[in-house]
């Protein structure tokens, strides 16, 4: 039996946004393969009829609310013969809290952020990978073979990366936002009909970006404009939010919203007036990994998932149905053109040129962080 755990702050939005692609999933995985029933490239590989023998217990996984399947999870049971048992969080720092204070020592496989990956290494929180375990490391991009926060992807294994944008009403907001400017020209018609993430980096990033700024700036001056800036802007924002403005942005008391792509390309497909809208200056690439933490007491378990997961038709069928973007380009090639070809999934590369990475800046946080709890006081 598969279970999935959820923390009081991320229930009802899993429950939202994959209990319909869910049920769609269970529906088609009737046991035949991909050949037996005319299935399209990307579709669910047929589970093993006869699985390996489990690792000693379950696998216990501790991951986004957006990249929790119960479908995936049942098919890797009936596969390996290993029971999945998932727990959810909606942010790398309470993740990391949870690590940190021996909480997670459960947990076999860990989903944090490229930026956070670099602060457990630094911690020797992280197992270092072995390679040799995980021939489908090979299916990777050329930008995830070597990623800056993980050369040569010692203690990770990239899953998934996408980008961060606005989401919209176009039945209300015609012409859309562009750019990340759209939001001071526009801050009347958008008053406490917004809402920004909860999070320092990407929303004062995004503020430095809109002033021709690194995301990553550690300069004082451009950090202190930034924040002078927003603090312009905050009397027309309806919240800092990361997660949980979804209802109210369908139900249009909301909108506009600063979101991650992987909501911005999930919700118009069940609502088309929404859209999503990289800024065209610039913004974020986050890419999200699986790693062993140190603590982990089913390794084997967990080198089960990560092969499973490394998959190109697992992969493929994973980035399909959640919405993420794949960093394996074996499982890229089984995707419909549709998906390919889309720029707000997959974007280009004159749009990747204009996008960075959230680096860990280690002390230099601190002045991210001073300035975010000045803000959230004023």
């Amino acid at each position: 039996m598969t279970s999935i755990r959820f923390s009081r702050t991320t229930r009802r939005r899993f429950l939202q946004f994959s209990a319909a692609v869910v049920s769609g999933v269970a529906l088609s995985n009737c046991g035949r393969s991909p050949s037996e029933s005319g299935a399209a490239p990307g579709a669910a590989p047929a589970a093993d009829s006869s699985p390996a023998t489990a690792a000693a217990g379950p696998l216990y996984i501790y991951t986004w609310a957006d990249y929790s399947s119960p479908a995936l999870y049942q098919r890797f049971q009936e596969k390996t013969g290993i029971e999945v048992i998932a727990d959810v969080y909606d942010g790398n720092e309470v993740m990391l809290a949870k690590m940190q204070a021996g909480g997670g020592n459960q947990y076999s496989i860990l989903y944090p952020s490229d930026y956070m990956v670099r602060q457990m290494i630094e911690l020797e929180m992280l197992t270092k990978i072995d390679q040799s375990r995980l021939p489908g490391l090979a299916n990777l991009r050329d930008r995830w073979q070597d990623p800056l926060y993980d050369p040569k992807n010692v203690h990770s294994v990239p899953v998934s990366w996408g980008t961060t944008g606005f989401i919209y009403n176009s039945n209300v907001l015609n012409p859309g936002p562009e750019d990340w400017d759209y939001l001071w020209e526009n801050k009347d018609k958008l008053a406490r009909k917004m809402t920004l993430l909860d999070d320092p980096r990407e929303t004062m990033g995004a503020v430095l970006k809109s002033l021709g700024y690194s995301y990553n700036s550690t300069n004082p001056a451009e950090l202190q404009e930034a924040y002078q800036k927003l603090r312009e802007l905050k009397p027309a924002v309806r919240a800092f939010e990361s997660f949980g403005w979804e209802d109210r942005l369908i139900a249009g008391d909301l909108v506009l919203c600063m979101t991650y792509s992987i909501l911005g390309n999930a919700l118009p497909a069940e609502h088309p007036e929404l859209k999503y809208v990289i800024p065209k200056s610039g913004t974020s690439v986050w890419t999200d990994t699986m790693v062993i933490p140190t603590t982990a007491p089913n390794v084997d378990a967990a080198y089960e998932w990560m092969n499973f997961m490394l998959d190109p038709e697992t992969a493929a069928f994973a980035s399909s149905e959640l919405k993420f973007a794949t960093p394996n380009q074996k499982a890229f090639d089984l995707l419909p053109a549709e998906l390919r070809s889309n720029t707000n999934l997959y974007p280009d590369d004159a749009m990747m040129a204009t996008f960075e990475g959230i680096k860990d800046l280690g002390a230099e946080n601190e002045q991210y962080d001073k300035l975010w709890t000045q803000l959230k006081a004023s």
